[in-house]
């Protein structure tokens, strides 16, 4: 094996997110354009929420002012504790359970939801020091938070989410629904 033939093969790998997660997508969460969530989902059924490329907080320049995991008067997810071979302790979410909220230097508010039932094994506690992780590294270490689902619903928890192609689909229709005619 020459020198090239090693770049090549160096250039060409797939990342480990690509090569031990399956992307999946949910759109337009809770009906707000653009505001799309990315679940990368193991082979071990652990799931990791980010935000995906096109969500509004990764576009134009934008900087976050704050990260909250504190969802309300009772409930912070930074509270979240598990133990235990079966994960026992942690809280259990919905579909559509909010994670955080982030806000930007403009004031401009989002929140960011599980998209997937399950229980909570961890948050990411690193991006409320350095959130410009979330911004610069959405797939690895800016990730929102960790979801195990359930062992009987693993296979089932993918029928409300876009495959890749699916997504990608999506955002080439808004794409050109947004280009002057």
């Amino acid at each position: 094996m020459d020198g090239t033939e090693q770049k090549d093969t160096e250039t060409n790998a797939p990342s480990v997110i690509d090569r031990y997660y399956t992307r999946w997508y949910r759109v337009d969460m809770k009906g707000k354009p653009c505001e799309d969530h990315c679940i990368l989902q193991h082979s071990n059924r652990i799931c990791v929420v980010t935000l995906a490329e096109t969500h509004p907080i990764l576009q134009n320049g934008r900087a976050i002012k704050s990260i909250n995991y504190q969802i309300s008067n009772g409930c912070s997810r930074l509270n979240n504790k598990v133990s235990g071979k079966s994960k026992r302790g942690g809280q259990f979410l919905t579909d559509f359970a909010p994670l955080c909220r982030i806000t930007c230097t403009d004031e401009t508010e989002y929140t960011i939801y599980s998209c997937i039932r399950g229980r909570l094994l961890e948050v990411n506690e690193n991006i409320l020091e350095t959130p410009h992780l979330l911004l610069e590294k959405p797939s690895t270490e800016g990730y929102i938070a960790v979801i195990l689902p359930k062992f009987e619903e693993s296979k089932s928890i993918t029928e409300n989410l876009l495959s890749r192609e699916e997504f990608d689909s999506v955002v080439s229709k808004r794409i050109a629904a947004s280009q002057p005619s």
